[in-house]
């Protein structure tokens, strides 16, 4: 066995356990930003959401992602990932090394495992954005619809050899992917759900904060931490000088967003919001993810001080629209995913990615980029959220999708589980005893 396919196998899997402890950084960022009473709730969707994108995406969406097919979808070999491996990083990566009959490059199951981790965090982007007053198990079926349907084929048109890939869009690792297809599912959800009791009451806007900025703080440092295998890990190979570059894009667009976000807060809000600070973070590591192989590091800074901003504006402006958006998922994973998408035609470089992206505007990118990067971001815009609104609709009047106003006050860990993450405060006892 050839060593670099070794290398680049071990590097893949690694980077994919670093995505997947990202799901204790979404645990620990949305119960943060909720209420006490609602923890147990978002904690248990957070652990459970893995595990049905995980049965979701080996059932059928790796098929329809990665399957021979047409434009829109894969078409063979649906069933349990059983059907040719058309995935990033096979033989044709390795020419040279081994000839396609007797090697494949990277294993298909390691490949499987580093896509399986970014669905289940398409999925769980939808959590936060939900939170406080879904029922439990119209959450998870959801999720599990959009593990099956609604990421693979999103996937399968930029990633698997789709249309837009045809025409010349570019998502490194995920701004449009992962993150936008996420955000846009939220939306769809907040938009059947509607707001919180109490958001909105009176004709105003009643804010409504969490209970452990120290748990969502810690939450952030883990999806900082683990968006180092996110962005470089999408590199699908050891490439030392590549993944030095997307880590140091990537960091540094985080950084940027840090300080703008904080520093528009403190002047919006009269002073420095953590929350925000928190989100601005976010926001950078959004932005930067569809272009960080692709951009300077200069442009890295510039496209996480526009983040930063971004965010904030945009969680006063969802605000002001009474859009219940309780964590900023869709500031954080729409707007900035969105931008992101886009930045790749204001700045990408084609001697960093290796790719000819024409005269372009700013550092790089062209015209005819930004229109393929456009035409990517309306796309995917239109399929996802109607379809995520059609799953919305049907759970909405068949099972129901949002919890009695008397268990919404009362609280989701008692009414949805039976117990709370904190008893001593609340003096509850668990709904069974040993």
């Amino acid at each position: 066995m050839d060593m670099k396919v070794v290398i680049d196998t071990i590097w893949v899997l690694m980077t994919a356990k670093l995505v997947f402890f990202m799901n204790l950084g979404f645990a620990m960022v949305e119960s943060g930003f909720a209420r006490s009473k609602n923890c147990v709730n978002i904690l248990s969707k957070n652990f459970v959401v893995f595990a049905v994108s995980s049965f979701g995406f080996l059932l059928l969406g790796w098929g329809l992602m990665f399957g021979d097919g047409n434009a829109f979808m894969g078409l063979k070999g649906l069933f349990f990932a059983s059907g040719i491996d058309n995935s990033p990083a096979t033989a044709e990566a390795y020419k040279g090394v081994y000839s396609a009959l007797s090697w494949t490059g990277v294993p298909m199951w390691a490949k499987f495992f580093f896509q399986l981790v970014f669905c289940g965090t398409a999925a769980t982007i939808v959590s936060g954005a939900v939170a406080e007053r879904i029922k439990y198990n119209s959450f998870i079926i959801f999720s599990f619809l959009m593990a099956m349907f609604i990421y693979p084929i999103v996937g399968h048109w930029i990633w698997g050899g789709g249309w837009l890939h045809s025409k010349g869009m570019l998502d490194f690792a995920g701004s449009t992917v992962v993150h936008s297809v996420g955000g846009w599912a939220a939306l769809a959800g907040i938009l059947v759900l509607g707001p919180r009791f109490g958001k909105y009451a009176n004709g105003r806007l009643n804010p409504i904060p969490g209970h452990n900025l120290s748990l969502a703080t810690l939450g952030t440092f883990v999806l900082w931490f683990g968006w180092f295998g996110f962005n470089p890990g999408s590199t699908m190979s050891a490439d030392p000088i590549a993944i030095s570059h997307v880590a140091i894009t990537t960091n540094m667009a985080a950084a940027m967003a840090i300080i703008s976000a904080t520093l528009l807060s403190w002047i919006l809000l009269g002073k420095p919001d953590l929350g925000m600070t928190l989100n601005g973070c976010l926001a950078g590591l959004v932005a930067i993810t569809a272009a960080c192989a692709f951009v300077s590091v200069v442009s890295a800074i510039i496209i996480g001080l526009i983040a930063g901003a971004l965010v904030v504006l945009s969680v006063i402006f969802f605000d002001k629209i009474r859009i219940d958006d309780p964590v900023g998922a869709l500031s954080v994973h729409l707007v900035n995913g969105i931008f992101g998408t886009l930045c790749v035609g204001l700045f990408a470089q084609d001697k960093i990615a290796g790719i000819d992206t024409g005269n372009g505007l700013f550092y790089g990118g062209g015209t005819k980029l930004l229109a393929s990067q456009l035409s990517g971001v309306l796309g995917v815009a239109l399929f996802t959220f109607f379809v995520s609104l059609f799953f919305w609709g049907v759970l909405k009047y068949t099972m129901g999708i949002r919890v009695s106003l008397k268990e919404e006050v009362e609280g989701l860990d008692i009414g949805e589980h039976g117990n709370s993450a904190y008893p001593e405060f609340f003096g509850r006892k668990p709904a069974y005893t040993v």
